[in-house]
């Protein structure tokens, strides 16, 4: 480190004004280096199975798809296993198909699969979606997801990853389609193919999967299928642990299931396997024919038969093999699975580290499963076992070393036979380890190693006790208990199995695993059963011996063939199955009261022995002999009891000569028991006295330091029992029981007894016997503290321990770290005489001096590296003060105005924040207020209360020191408070003026990221908005109000500024005042609520005229008002509605006498004005609605506004009505030609909703007449008042009965008088404008209405054809009366019977008389029929010859795509105009008014309308269902709207490109081979849309293209989003395209597009969609012309370079050939329809 820098600075100089950029991602490399820790194969397809699991999959099917080969053909013969063998040779991969039937993906599901890393939080889940997922882009560059009823597809933009999301059609499962990543993948085959069938059975394991199929195309590989009985629960001994040692795991039940797994293959893989053989346990192990598999034969059907011979060997499977490789075989294989369910316990700390580190809480339970083989289920699994099944079961079936498993196997054994799940276990990145490196993880991953070693515990008791009750089955071994050879050879068999499973191997590559779940195998249960001579016996009776031992059958002996095994290795290894011990024989004669046989009592009765060698010579009588001496443990001189035969006498005998005399070996114990027993009784010399004599006690320890290593635990702690008490050490003191004595190491204190040169006598027997390495730490402190020893100090005390420490006793240390023994240093360096616990000084230091810190007091030369520096640190020796103490440092000084110990402490918690851990400390929390301010000297603050930004000054908070910025993370100081603390203070004291708003809410603004939608709801209705008006009108200063955000607006307001409160306090503070409510300008709600709150103040500042355009504005906005129900009732209230009322008598009277004045009024005051005869009555005495706006009216209307005329009575006297009084009818009848005539005309232009329902011509015909009367006087009243008027009329209506109408008139009839009747009539409210036009209508001639642009020629094309059908109907008339005349006359000639004809009542029953207008149309009516079938003027009839399109041709020579516009069906169709129309199918007259033609500023505005309306279809779906609608206009034809079912697949040229649904269900076809086969042909269609999108200034993304393969829909309008098809385009003009004509398509799809856009204002193939659809051709005709030229002239330009011998030709060679591939998909599954059909089916909406 360059010295003088300080770094700390530096960083926090540069967090303060360092350049704050974003840390970006290449995602493309980050998921590349992650595909590189995947080091096994296959990983991809095991995550996609994992996942299939974790959704609840049962099924699994994986296809890989292929493309043949383009250099090797496909073979022509019939044979399938040829076909085969080229597709795995010479095909490679298209894509990897993989499908489940799991549970289909929720948004949460979508959601992760778009976030590297965002695992499932379920912790119950192994994995879904976290970065496992991204294994998939190792074989794709885009991957595809369907489930359920989504769709998502990912792709690369560059190093950009990017996802599209869309509909598709719904279904159960879930699919990953997988297109190959490199196009050159061969297909996997031999070795390969071999691998993934052994990966995919070994992914049936533990998953919980019921099958699994792979497929090469259509050839099925491999077919796995699991079967899984019942569970059986096991019993778990009762003196078992079931908690691990860190109590975090309990193992709560475990039960156990049978599993069967079958494989069918195809026998393919027989010929590609490298087959080799499975686990042989023992080469000379027999098959036993006696089974007990009959759990598996009740469960499970197995189709395995009794053993037998296979028929053919390897060669000739081999042959039979490659002679039908598509044949299948199958074999099934047999295991069982223990499953514990296991309880966690986590504390809080280890949780949330485990959450923040795997992003999921630890699961509150989980699972341990155990999968091992037992012999019977191996021995039924073996029978006839191919060896294609032997290599694929070895990744199920653990050979010598199993794994485990997280979901799927890792690389990490278990040192057992036997798999271990634990789904709960973190793994390494790449899943093939555990993480046995992170503190926490490693704890929570240690316990479950721990609970799976109990789980293999269990697992091991059960197969004990299956093995214990099949031995049980034998005769007679209930009571004798002792197995016969031939039974131990029965069963040996499966205990080898067994024992070979529970090998306990080292495991890899972790070893420690396998140490973890070992220690709890063995410490988890007291009692663990082995085989023996006497069935399965606890571990503590057991013995070894390689003697014969049958002579005594009491003792259980490990069977010799078990001894090579590594379990008992590992048991004699550890001396927990030790060898036979004399005792054993001793214990097991006594408790069998075995005696000498009777021979050998009489021989030793009648013996004895004189022991020559002991003074005074011993008579030994050999039958009191028990014992005799193995000089290997007991030296032969040492005085022995008086049941040992003196070794003299035994030395030359073997043992069994021993054995033969009953004799047993003397066992050191009972020695060294009689010694001490002797010793005790004086029994003994002097020279054999063990207290006394030190020789002779050395020689006692040296022989039992001897059998020290074989003795069990219990004897050598009977041993220590017998000794602990005993003199038997020698010391230089003499002798000393060993808990007095110390080791010769111990040197502190010179008079301590130190024990004497013991040679070969093991220090471990002393220590155990009690001999001391350390000092005892009482003693010491006795003596430090007496200083009884002037020249020794806590000095030496330290220095002594730090040599010894490793062997002071716990109990010492503790008591050690809670003594004061230590002297803390005086200012003259001397020690204190008071002494401190060590964990109460600091280390001698020149900065801890200074900051007045008890200092330990030791020789200059302090050492912080030395042994005593390490030692006084273990027992808490300071190197810093606690960060509290030292802040109590700070604080005090700075109280005390001791400046420079303030600043030295604040500075070392500075320096020292890393080294010492006060980066770590919670200063934050410290309450004590120790942080100097910026505001004043002396002032000081607590972390909590002070902050660094400047800004925070501004809501009163205080700022920490300046030049202690840079430190404030260290000091707790946060840049900002919290800003519930901000929002308290600015609520509490708001700003006052401007400068303060704009300060506050600037800050506030950056806060902005964490104001919570709480808080704004808070702030929203707060009074901090301060509304500053500095003087009043007077001048007199006005007091700032305070409103809340919600109910201010921002800016300087405009025309609303005096309606509502504007606030402009600068950009940055708008954003805060946004976020909490405030809006640039009132909402229309806003504004109707604010003028019904306060109408006479708006009225006042706006005026009349701005107070009518604000009525105005909500009226045409009543249709988002009239959704709030409380405002709308505020509304009817509220007097807040503009109406006038004439007043008499005023200075400026208007022309009729009156002036008129505004009012404020309620709705149910006001009237609406739609009779205006009435209202010139009682304009006087009514409050009237504005009439300047229809739609105000309407609004008025809306809130109860009642019209004039529901107020008014009218009472008729009219003369001349009686048959006897009434004058001529002539004008009466003449008017009432001319109102049948015109009222349909006026009628064209008015919406069914201002019509009285069910009035049409028909109804005119039947009710409506007019009368001429002499007279008419109206008495005219207001209900409820007493005004009368009195007036002479010359028309008015009247009733007759509830249907018939009758205009009355008189002679001198007023036609304005007249149509203010016929309105009351037609509409629902009439206005005075339509009055105005009905008069028009009613007085001009049909010439004059025809030069005003009214459409009549139909009228009186009508009249002409009325005057030849009714000329034609008078001649048949004609005809028929003299052809009935002539019947007459020869009937009365035949009968002389004479009839006058009445040839008119015949000819009346046929007579009808018609309104013009009506065609009755008649079978026998061949005029009328020949009018039809000619061929009437076309609406294309113009524009045929302009778009090269001549009606002319002959029917074979038009193209489909010509029929579509040109058929004269569909032209004679289409030329059916409203509203005059044929009669209906049923040959009765029109019952719907037809409409009228639209004048040329309607068309205009229509037409307008139509291209402004046009916008783009922003779903990723569209779906309509069919209907059918009538078109009364046009009674040939229906409007038929066909179902629309299409999805977003890509784009073409900027276009979207939707799909047919049914086209994805129904074939092959997926999204992107759509996108990939049809790109050059829907690029050309794209092209011409754009083109006709310039032609109409339209954007391009208005148009959509879609494909389906039936139907005749060319083309359709949703929702004013245009929709093409570009099946008729591929169909008709891509040829044309490739062949450089794109003139033609251009002009065909232009009209087209004119048709669609008509639709925008019309649904029906009417007259009003005719006239748009002309006015769009007529009106874009330059442009198409202009348009088509420079196609035209492009086309030529690029054929002449094509031709051009000097250039290269381009691509569009490549493109033509391209093409007609292309055109053989699925273009061809629906022809277009012709004729008829085809203009019918082409243009639907």
């Amino acid at each position: 480190m360059v010295a003088g820098v300080d770094h700390n600075a530096l960083r926090a100089q540069a967090v303060e004004v360092g350049e704050d950029r974003a840390v970006t991602v290449n995602k493309r490399s980050l998921i590349d280096k992650q595909l590189s820790r995947y080091s096994r194969p296959w990983s991809t397809l095991r995550e996609l199975i994992q996942n299939a699991a974790d959704a609840a999959a049962s099924r699994v099917v994986i296809k890989i798809e292929t493309n043949p080969s383009t250099r090797v053909p496909t073979p022509q013969s019939d044979d399938p296993s040829a076909r085969f063998k080229h597709v795995l040779h010479n095909h490679t991969i298209s894509q990897w198909v993989v499908e489940n039937n799991g549970n289909v993906f929720g948004s949460d599901d979508w959601a992760r699969l778009q976030e590297i890393s965002s695992g499932n939080p379920d912790e119950d889940k192994i994995g879904a979606f976290g970065v496992g997922f991204y294994s998939v882009f190792s074989i794709s560059e885009r991957p595809y997801i369907s489930s359920g009823s989504e769709a998502l597809e990912f792709y690369w933009k560059e190093n950009d990853l990017r996802t599209k999301r869309f509909r598709s059609p719904q279904t159960t499962d879930t699919v990953f389609q997988l297109p190959a990543r490199d196009s050159g993948s061969t297909v996997p085959h031999g070795q390969e193919l071999s691998s993934l069938c052994e990966f995919l059975t070994g992914s049936m394991t533990f998953v919980k999967l019921q099958s699994i199929e792979l497929f090469i195309d259509d050839w099925r590989m491999l077919r796995l299928t699991k079967s899984i009985a019942d569970a059986v629960n096991l019993s778990i001994p009762a003196d078992f642990t079931k908690t691990t040692s860190d109590k975090l795991m309990r193992v709560s039940q475990v039960t156990q299931q049978a599993v069967q797994l079958e494989a069918e293959w195809i026998k393919a893989l027989e010929s590609m396997s490298s087959l080799r053989s499975g686990r042989d346990v023992n080469a000379t192990m027999e098959t036993t024919t006696k089974s007990v598999f009959s759990f598996f034969k009740k469960k499970l059907d197995t189709s395995s038969q009794n053993t037998a011979k296979r028929e053919q060997d390897e060669t000739s499977g081999a042959s039979a093999v490659m002679q039908d490789m598509t044949g299948t075989s199958r074999h099934k294989a047999f295991f069982h699975i223990n499953k514990a369910s296991i309880a966690t316990n986590v504390n809080r700390d280890l949780g949330a580290e485990f959450l923040r580190l795997r992003k999921k809480s630890p699961p509150k339970a989980t699972t341990v499963s155990f999968l091992a083989q037992s012999y019977d289920e191996q021995a039924v699994s073996s029978l006839n076992e191919p060896a294609v099944a032997k290599k694929l079961f070895k990744s199920v079936i653990p050979e010598n070393k199993g794994h485990i498993y997280i979901g799927f196997t890792t690389s990490q054994t278990t040192g057992l036979a036997a798999h271990l799940e634990i789904p709960a276990l973190v793994p390494t990145v790449e899943r093939e380890q555990l993480d046995l490196n992170s503190k926490h993880i490693k704890e929570w991953n240690v316990e479950l190693l721990r609970a799976a070693g109990i789980v293999s515990r269990i697992s091991w008791s059960s197969a004990t006790i299956d093995l214990q009750g099949q031995l049980s089955k034998y005769p007679g071994m209930t009571e004798r208990k002792v197995l016969a050879p031939k039974e131990l050879q029965d069963v040996l068999p499966a205990v080898k199995w067994l024992y070979a499973s529970f090998d306990w191997s080292s495991t890899t590559p972790l070893s420690d695993v396998g140490s973890h779940i070992q220690n709890a195998f063995w410490n988890c249960g007291k009692d663990f059963n082995l085989i023996s001579s006497r069935g399965f016996v606890p571990l503590d009776n057991v013995r070894v011996s390689s003697d014969d031992l049958s002579f005594i059958d009491e003792l259980p002996i490990v069977p010799e063939p078990l001894l090579q095994f590594g379990l008992i290795k590992k048991l004699r290894a550890g001396d927990v199955l030790s060898d036979v011990q004399i005792e054993d024989i001793v214990t097991i004669l006594e408790k069998s009261k075995k005696t000498r046989t009777p021979v050998q009592l009489a021989i030793l009765d009648a013996t004895v022995a004189s022991d020559e060698g002991v003074a005074p010579t011993q008579v030994i009588a050999l039958n009191e002999v028990k014992e005799h001496i193995n000089p290997d443990k007991i030296p032969p001189d040492m005085p022995v009891p008086p049941t040992t035969i003196p070794f003299k006498y035994t030395k030359s005998l073997s043992k069994f000569d021993t054995d033969a005399l009953g004799f047993r070996e003397l066992d050191p114990l009972k020695w060294l028991q009689w010694l001490v027993d002797a010793n005790a009784k004086g029994q003994l010399t002097p020279e054999q006295n063990l207290e006394t004599n030190p020789t002779f006690a050395t020689n006692v320890l040296k022989a039992l330091s001897k059998n020290w290593p074989g003795m069990s635990q219990d004897s050598k702690a009977r041993l220590t029992a017998l000794l602990e008490s005993q003199r038997i050490i020698p010391t230089k003191q003499g002798m000393k029981k060993p808990s007095e004595t110390y080791f010769s190491s111990v040197k502190l204190f010179s008079d301590l007894p130190v024990i004497l040169p013991l040679s070969n006598v093991k220090e471990g027997l002393l220590t155990t016997l009690g001999v001391r390495k350390t000092i005892e730490i009482g003693v010491v402190f006795d003596r430090l503290m007496s200083g009884s020893s002037q020249q020794w100090s806590h000095v030496d005390l330290i220095k002594y321990l730090a040599s010894v420490w490793d062997d002071v006793p716990t109990q010492d240390r503790e008591r050690l770290k809670i003594t004061p023994v230590c002297p803390a240093e005086l200012s003259d360096s001397k020690p204190s005489e008071y002494r401190y616990r060590i964990s109460e000084l600091h280390e001698p230091n020149d900065s801890l001096r200074r900051l007045g810190l008890p200092i330990l007091q030791w020789p200059p030369s302090y050492n912080v590296q030395s042994k005593e520096a390490k030692l006084l640190a273990t027992l808490g020796l300071r190197d810093a003060p606690p960060y509290n103490e030292l802040i109590s440092i700070i604080a005090t000084a700075g109280q005390s105005a001791n400046t420079s110990l303030q600043e030295f402490a604040l500075k070392y918690l500075i320096e020292n924040s890393q080294s010492k851990g006060y980066n770590n400390a919670p200063i934050a929390n410290v309450k004590i207020p120790f942080l100097p301010l910026r505001s004043a000297e002396g002032k000081f603050s607590i972390p909590a209360n002070c902050f660094t930004n400047e800004r925070v000054t501004v809501l009163g908070f205080e700022l920490l020191r300046p030049d202690l910025h840079k430190y404030a993370v260290l000091l707790g100081v946060q840049a900002d408070p919290p800003i519930d603390r901000c929002i308290q203070r600015l609520m509490k004291k708001p700003p006052r003026t401007k400068r303060q708003a704009r300060d506050m809410f600037g800050y506030m603004t950056s806060r902005i990221g964490v104001i919570t939608n709480q808080h704004v709801e808070v702030l929203g209705g707060a009074n901090i908005v301060p509304i500053i008006t500095p003087t009043d009108s007077v001048g007199h200063e006005v007091p700032v109000r305070h409103i809340p955000p919600r109910l201010c607006f921002l800016g300087d307001g405009g025309d609303l500024a005096g309606m509502c409160d504007f606030v402009d306090f600068g950009k940055e503070a708008e954003m805060f005042l946004l976020r909490c409510g405030s809006r640039h300008e009132p909402s229309i709600s806003d504004l109707a609520l604010l003028f019904t709150q306060q109408p006479a103040r708006m009225l006042n500042k706006l005026g009349i005229d701005k107070y009518l355009e604000v009525l105005i504005k909500l009226a045409h906005e009543w249709s988002s008002l009239k959704k709030d129900r409380a405002l709308v009732e505020k509304m009817q209230q509220a007097p807040f509605l503009l109406a006038t009322k004439m007043e008499n008598g005023h200075e400026e009277e208007d022309e009729k006498g009156g002036s008129k004045t505004w009012h404020l009024a309620k709705a149910s005051d006001i009237v609406i004005v739609d009779e205006i005869g009435n209202y010139n009555l009682f304009k006087t005495d009514v409050l009237a609605a504005p009439q300047q706006d229809e739609t105000l009216e309407e609004m008025y209307a809306q809130l109860g506004v009642p019209g004039l005329s529901s107020l008014v009575e009218e009472r008729q006297q009219i003369s001349g009505l009686g048959p006897d009084n009434r004058p001529n009818q002539k004008t009466a009848l003449h008017l009432q030609s001319i109102i049948r005539e015109r009222a349909r005309l006026f009628l064209y232009d008015y919406s069914k909703e201002t019509l009285h329902p069910n009035r049409d011509s028909k109804w005119f015909e039947n009710n409506l007449s007019v009368q001429t009367v002499r007279s008419i006087v109206i008495k005219t009243s207001m209900k409820g008042t007493n005004i009368r008027h009195i007036q002479e009329k010359t028309a008015t209506l009247r009733q007759e009965s509830n249907r018939n109408w009758v205009i009355c008139i008189t002679e001198k009839y007023n036609m304005a008088q007249v149509s203010r009747a016929l309105a009351r009539l037609l509409l629902i409210r009439p206005k005075p404008r339509d009055w105005m036009v009905l008069t028009e209508f009613l007085r001009s001639e049909l010439s004059g209405l025809q030069e005003a642009g009214i459409n009549v020629d139909r009228i009186l094309r009508q009249k002409e054809k009325e005057a030849k059908v009714a000329e034609e109907r008078h001649r048949h008339q004609l005809e028929e009366e003299q052809r009935l005349r002539d019947q007459r006359d020869a009937l009365e000639r035949e009968m002389n019977i004479h009839r006058a004809p009445d040839a008119h009542k015949d000819m009346g029953e046929h007579t009808q008389d018609f309104m013009p207008g009506n065609f009755p149309r008649s079978s026998d009516n061949k005029e009328h029929e020949t009018e039809e079938a000619q061929e009437p003027p076309s609406l294309f009839g113009g524009f045929k010859k302009m778009f090269g399109l001549d009606a002319r041709k002959p029917p074979s020579t038009i193209s489909h795509g010509e029929r579509f516009v040109h058929d004269d069906d569909a032209i004679h169709q289409v030329e059916h105009e409203p509203p005059y129309t044929d009669s209906e199918p049923n040959g009765q007259p029109s019952t719907t008014e037809p409409p009228v033609p639209t004048t040329p500023q309607q068309l205009q505005d229509l037409t307008q309308k139509a291209l402004q309306t046009t916008r783009p279809h922003t779903s990723s779906t569209l779906q309509s269902s069919p209907s059918v609608h009538k078109v009364e206009e046009m009674h040939t034809t229906c409007d038929a709207k066909p179902g629309m079912n299409v999805t977003y697949t890509g784009t073409a040229s900027s276009l979207r490109v939707f799909l047919d649904n049914e086209v994805l269900q129904s074939s092959s076809t997926t999204p992107t081979s759509f996108m990939t086969t049809h790109r050059t042909g829907l690029s050309h269609f794209a092209h011409v849309l754009q083109d006709c999108a310039s032609i109409y200034n339209l954007p391009s993304s208005s148009f959509q293209i879609f494909y389906d393969t039936s139907g005749g829909t060319m083309a359709f309008n949703q929702n004013q989003s245009l929709f093409f098809n570009y099946r008729f385009f591929a169909q008709e003009h891509l040829p044309m395209l490739e062949a450089g004509d794109k003139d033609l398509a251009v002009r065909h799809w232009a009209t087209t597009t004119a048709h669609e856009l008509a639709h925008n204002v019309e649904r029906d193939h009417n007259t009003r969609f005719q006239n748009v659809f002309q006015a769009l051709i007529e009106r874009h005709i330059p442009n198409i012309a202009e348009v088509a030229r420079k196609v035209s002239t492009a086309a030529a330009t690029a054929a002449a370079a094509a031709v051009s011998p000097h250039r290269p030709s381009s691509s569009a060679g490549a493109t033509r050939q391209t093409a007609p591939a292309m055109r053989q998909g699925p273009l061809k599954a629906g022809p277009p329809p012709s004729g008829t059909a085809a203009f019918k089916g082409a243009f639907k909406r």
